[in-house]
């Protein structure tokens, strides 16, 4: 299955993304995570697209896609959600499933927030919709520095964005980590390392609270459209624990629940099985889901 590597303008902002699969088909959306890119997902998109329309953007400041400074651009999870649909609009694309893991779940839910209810399908891979979830000892710098982005509180949170902790989220909880290619915290450490992208990364962990803040509203979402959703989830995450996952049963009974034995980054230890439950979920879930489903 061929892929393709584009670039568009949104807002004055180059975007990077990769795209594959028929036009009119379905349409997946797949939403990265931190540190990462679209790179996550160079192996899982040729699985998917000989049956849906896939897309996986870079947001601004990760992977491909432009990186101003802070000084340039007010990063925030709503000026990245904002990018994102600028750039569906601008491709056409007003009707999807997403498949949202880290940051990509933020990004993910304020997609599906908007009054269009643009999402049929949720896919969510280690990627958060409540307190649950949140594993402390990981989570706690990141709160005190957005409650205080004062020196002390940087200087505690800085070590996430070395090579260490990225090798650690990739590796931790995989039983045999050498399925896992360096390839991957290499090219993640490279595109950090560009000047200001360290400013950029520490703006967003401080506008993480943000996020928490939108659960009510995400939670109220999914009890009032009972959407269809897949919770894949790497059981090891010290990040996002499994309660995560299964928290989305709180508000969606019929949500299904697959805790595998791997880490945050799943796809690079257990990609051919979650690429088989995507798929056997999405045949049913499109189906389902209503005749206005492209």
């Amino acid at each position: 299955m061929r892929v393709h590597h584009r670039y568009a303008t949104i807002e004055g902002r180059r975007l990077f993304y990769r795209e594959a699969g028929p036009a009119g088909a379905p349409a997946v959306i797949l939403l990265h995570g931190y540190p990462t890119s679209s790179f996550m997902f160079r192996d899982l998109i040729p699985r998917l697209a000989d049956r849906y329309h896939v897309i996986a953007p870079d947001y601004l400041g990760f992977g491909q896609s432009d990186a101003p400074t802070v000084d340039e651009f007010d990063y925030s999870f709503d000026a990245l959600a904002r990018l994102t649909a600028g750039l569906l609009g601008h491709l056409g694309v007003d009707r999807y499933a997403i498949y949202v893991q880290d940051y990509g779940a933020p990004i993910g839910w304020r997609l599906a927030l908007q009054p269009t209810a643009p999402v049929t399908a949720i896919i969510s891979q280690n990627g958060n919709g409540y307190e649950a979830g949140f594993v402390p000892e990981f989570w706690a710098p990141i709160w005190a520095y957005g409650d205080d982005p004062n020196a002390q509180n940087e200087a505690a949170l800085r070590p996430a964005l070395s090579l260490d902790a990225i090798v650690w989220q990739y590796t931790h909880g995989v039983p045999d980590p050498s399925v896992v290619a360096p390839d991957t915290w290499t090219l993640d450490h490279a595109l950090l390392q560009r000047p200001g992208n360290d400013a950029v990364q520490l703006r967003l962990f401080g506008d993480y609270h943000t996020n928490r803040e939108l659960y009510p509203r995400l939670q109220e979402y999914l009890r009032d459209s009972q959407i269809p959703l897949l919770a894949v989830w790497g059981r090891n995450d010290e990040i996002f624990s499994a309660e995560g996952a299964e928290a989305f049963r709180d508000d969606l009974p019929n949500a299904e629940i697959h805790l595998l034995d791997g880490g945050h980054f799943l796809l690079e230890s257990e990609g051919r099985t979650v690429a088989e439950l995507i798929n056997d979920f999405l045949g049913r879930a499109l189906v389902t889901s209503g005749p206005d489903q492209p």
